[in-house]
């Protein structure tokens, strides 16, 4: 029985070193009509590590969002990046959205858009085209959410479908 502890321990082992912690890349976002406000609102959470390093690959900025170190710079590189990368169309066509500001939890960076003017009476399709983080992770997958006069619509979006859509 003595013997046959260290065998068994030496046929585990290696077992070990492909169970460590799997990087995955994914953001998760929520879309929601707001007839109050008439407006379309958006929440996007994406890792606050991925997003540092997507700003230094893409403009050669080394950022340090999500730090006490975080400067204006770093805030207009996340949004310059957003606005490249995530785009709304409203009734097929692309729509301006405010940039309404960002804040942290734990290891995510959520950031808050939000597109207005848009009266419930004539919206007809909502569409998320979402590349975030696809220049330069292959296996990244963006899941969004969409809501919006009683319909609800989820999709992920990955590097070969980077649109989503809800119909009402």
């Amino acid at each position: 029985m003595k013997f046959l502890r260290p065998v068994l321990l030496l046929l585990i082992l290696p077992l070990f070193a492909f169970t460590g912690a799997h990087k995955f890349y994914i953001s998760v976002t929520n879309v929601d009509y707001s007839e109050k406000d008439q407006a379309v609102q958006i929440i996007t959470r994406v890792f606050i590590d991925d997003m540092n390093t997507v700003l230094k690959e893409r403009y050669g900025y080394a950022a340090v969002l999500g730090t006490e170190k975080e400067t204006e710079l770093d805030r207009d590189f996340l949004e310059k990046y957003l606005r490249t990368k995530f785009l709304v169309e409203i009734n097929g066509k692309t729509a301006k959205y405010d940039f309404i500001g960002h804040k942290y939890d734990s290891d995510m960076v959520i950031c808050y858009l939000e597109v207005t003017n848009v009266p419930l009476p004539t919206l007809k399709q909502i569409g998320i085209t979402n590349e975030v983080l696809t220049d330069i992770y292959d296996d990244q997958q963006n899941v969004v959410h969409i809501k919006a006069n009683g319909k609800k619509k989820s999709h992920v979006l990955i590097k070969s479908r980077i649109k989503g859509m809800l119909n009402l």
